[in-house]
C-alpha cells in the first residue's frame, strides 16, 4: 500500500472536485451516528467551503421523489444547480455523475454523503481502485449506527482512501492566511459554522477592537 504523505499529498483547491451524495430526508431519519443537526451544520460548512475556494461541486440523490429532496441548506449554497437525481444506489455507477466529474479535469476526488457504510463507501471504494485520489469527510457523513460509521471508515482507509473533517480540509484548502482571496470568505464560514472556533475568533475581535481604560492601564 502506497502511503499518503509529502506535500503533494495535501489537498488543493485547484485539484479538487466535491461530490455530496444523499443527503436527504429519508436518510437523515435513520442518522444514528451522529447529532443529525451536526452532520446538516457540517455539510452546509463544506459546501460553503467549496464555493469559497471554486471547488466545482456535484450534488447528488438517490429516487428524490421517495427519499426527499436534498436539504435546502445545500441547494441553496448553489442556488439553480441541477441535482443529479440517480437510481442506482452507488453513486460511481452513474454516468451523469462519473462524467461530470472527469469533465473537470481534476483528480483529488472528495466525498461526503449518507449514509456512510454505503452510499459513501461504495463510490469511495470503487473510485479509489480506479485511480482517483479520495477523500471522504466523515462528520458530513454519517451511518445508520456508530459501528456502521466507523466499520465502513475502516473499510475505506483499508481501500486507500483518506479521511478528513470539513474544517481540517478547509484549512488544507487555504493553507496561507496571507492568502487574502479567500480569508475573509473563509472566516465567514468558520463564524457561521465552526462553533467555538467561531465564537473564539469574534471574541478575539471584540478584545482587540475594545481601547483599554486609562485607569486600568496605570495599575497594570
Amino acid at each position: 500500500m502506497t502511503f499518503r504523505n509529502g506535500l503533494a499529498s495535501l489537498l488543493r483547491p485547484e485539484d479538487s472536485i466535491l461530490v455530496l451524495i444523499d443527503h436527504q430526508p429519508y436518510q437523515l431519519a435513520n442518522l444514528n451516528s451522529h447529532d443529525p443537526q451536526a452532520v446538516v451544520n457540517n455539510t452546509t460548512a463544506l459546501a460553503k467551503a467549496a464555493k469559497v475556494f471554486d471547488v466545482p461541486t456535484i450534488l447528488t440523490s438517490v429516487v428524490a421523489g421517495r427519499g426527499g429532496l436534498l436539504f435546502k441548506h445545500l441547494t441553496d449554497v448553489f442556488p439553480g444547480q441541477e441535482v443529479i437525481d440517480r437510481t442506482f444506489i452507488n453513486t460511481w455507477e452513474d454516468k451523469n455523475v462519473v462524467e461530470k466529474v472527469k469533465a473537470t479535469g481534476r483528480k483529488q476526488l472528495i466525498i461526503a454523503g449518507l449514509w456512510t457504510e454505503i452510499c459513501v463507501a461504495m463510490p469511495a471504494i470503487q473510485a479509489a481502485g480506479e485511480g482517483w485520489d479520495v477523500t471522504v469527510i466523515t462528520d458530513a457523513s454519517g451511518g445508520t449506527s456508530v459501528e456502521a460509521h466507523e466499520v465502513s471508515i475502516q473499510r475505506m482507509i483499508a481501500a486507500g482512501c483518506n479521511m478528513m473533517t470539513w474544517l481540517a480540509l478547509a484549512a488544507e484548502w487555504q493553507r496561507d492566511w496571507a492568502r487574502e482571496d479567500t480569508a475573509a470568505a473563509l472566516t465567514d464560514v468558520i463564524i457561521q459554522h465552526a462553533g467555538g472556533s467561531g465564537i473564539a475568533y469574534l471574541w478575539e475581535q471584540q478584545l482587540l477592537n475594545t481601547p483599554v481604560p486609562a485607569s486600568a492601564s496605570s495599575g497594570l
